[in-house]
């Protein structure tokens, strides 16, 4: 039997990246799981990539409205949530001169607000000792090129796992972060294979074990802490960053 047997769990961002890597990770430990994503066209490919009962559900994780359709549609599908896994984000990095409003807002809904309404959409839904998994960054420890933003809204998602373990404790809801450092994505695909592999080998650089991870790393542990065998573990962020976090660089 899997460690997620019978558990519902929700990715979003889920079509790419450290979020499909953990569909992939649930599906096989048994549990059933919706993921969430912008294009149609990435859903349908996930789809057909990921094995196991899989719910697609086409959402912008900008769209702090939104978030109460997407909890009502689950709602229509499933009796309970047993898991919840904040992970679709805005990785826009500029410097202070080229950062407009309307950029800083977009940012900002997108990794802070829509997830926090999110959750609260979903409190009808989420059963008793659910898991709540909120995504940062170690941008949010420490700083480097145009990450300001992006950082500080990292830094404050982590926070809510303080702030929601203690609001939602008479509920058993357990929230917690997840840290990723540097991993090897497709976020930076759109720059081209040389501009990528420039900027890993620097990412790596900064690294203490002098490489970077990949999403299954991070998606093993967010398994555990979607697991029962994380029941005692509440409020707290788990950096799963190679040591950049703590470490200097």
């Amino acid at each position: 039997m899997g460690r997620l047997e019978g558990k519902h769990a929700l990715i979003t961002g889920g079509t790419g990246g450290i979020g499909f890597a953990t569909a992939r990770e649930f599906l096989a430990e048994g549990a059933t799981v919706a993921i969430t994503g912008r294009s149609q066209e990435r859903l349908d490919e996930a789809a057909r990539r990921l094995d196991g009962p899989l719910l697609p559900i086409r959402s912008d994780a900008g769209d702090v409205p939104g978030q109460a359709t997407l909890a009502a549609r689950l709602r229509q599908e499933w009796p309970r949530l047993d898991i919840v896994m904040s992970n679709a984000a805005d990785v826009t990095h500029l410097p202070i001169e080229e950062w407009t409003e309307e950029a800083f807002d977009r940012l900002l809904a997108t990794n802070l607000k829509a997830p926090f309404f999110l959750i609260k959409a979903l409190l009808p839904l989420l059963s008793r000792q659910a898991s709540v998994i909120l995504v940062g960054s170690v941008s949010a420890y420490i700083g480097h090129d145009n990450a300001a933003v992006y950082g500080a809204s990292k830094a404050a998602l982590l926070s809510l796992s303080r702030g929601l373990t203690h609001e939602l404790k008479e509920r058993h809801v357990r929230v917690n972060g997840l840290s990723p450092g540097p991993t090897v994505t497709d976020t930076f695909k759109p720059l081209g294979p040389e501009r990528q592999a420039a900027i890993y080998e620097e990412l790596q650089r900064t690294v203490p074990l002098h490489r970077l991870g990949t999403p299954t790393e991070l998606a093993k542990a967010a398994v555990y802490l979607a697991s029962d065998e994380s029941a005692y573990t509440a409020g707290t962020v788990l950096r799963v960053d190679g040591g950049i976090g703590e470490l200097a660089y």
